[in-house]
């Protein structure tokens, strides 16, 4: 099975478990589908560091950018929140489960961060915007709510699919000898 396609499908899933969960009074629901998601990606990654690398760069620009939300009042959740100020814990899930995205499904913006931050600075609000209609969250200044997520998700696409694809090029290098060669051995 194509596994862009399963990773898309995942991430949706997971998207609307953790929003539809948040809206009824669940968040840890969604959060425990997303575990497994994410959980599954990395034991199927064919360079898991790399993957559990950008997993804590992704819930790390989440954490922060989702918290400034909060604590400057734009963005108000309707669950999930264990400490004041802080994003709540399933929007720092989601942040993993979109992790899981940068090197498939969204893999081709790794060549092109101007695109990478035209769709961010789009689809990122787009993405709080249904979570509102949703009843997951709330966008206390509409106007103002939508340009700081654009902007914030304007940034964190680039620096994401930078990272992604800088971590891609972090390889071990290769012996220069095989070790046969060295002992006379073939």
């Amino acid at each position: 099975m194509n596994r862009k396609l399963v990773n898309f499908v995942a991430f949706q899933a997971g998207w609307f478990a953790c929003v539809l969960g948040a809206a009824n009074g669940l968040p840890w629901l969604g959060t425990l589908l997303v575990c497994l998601i994410v959980a599954a990606h990395i034991k199927m990654a064919e360079r898991p560091h790399v993957e559990l690398k950008l997993l804590l760069l992704c819930v790390m620009l989440g954490l922060g950018f989702d918290s400034f939300l909060v604590s400057s009042g734009w963005v108000r959740y309707s669950s999930g929140m264990l400490i004041s100020g802080i994003a709540p814990y399933w929007i720092l899930a989601m942040w993993a489960l979109f992790s899981t995205t940068i090197n498939l499904s969204m893999a081709w913006l790794k060549s092109n961060l101007v695109l990478a931050s035209v769709m961010g600075a789009v689809f990122g609000p787009l993405s709080y915007i249904a979570g509102q209609r949703l009843g997951a969250i709330e966008l206390i200044d509409y106007r103002s709510s939508l340009i700081a997520l654009a902007v914030i998700w304007a940034l964190a696409m680039p620096i994401l699919t930078f990272a992604a694809g800088h971590y891609d090029r972090v390889r071990k290098p290769a012996p220069l000898v095989p070790l046969q060669r060295l002992s006379g051995g073939e």
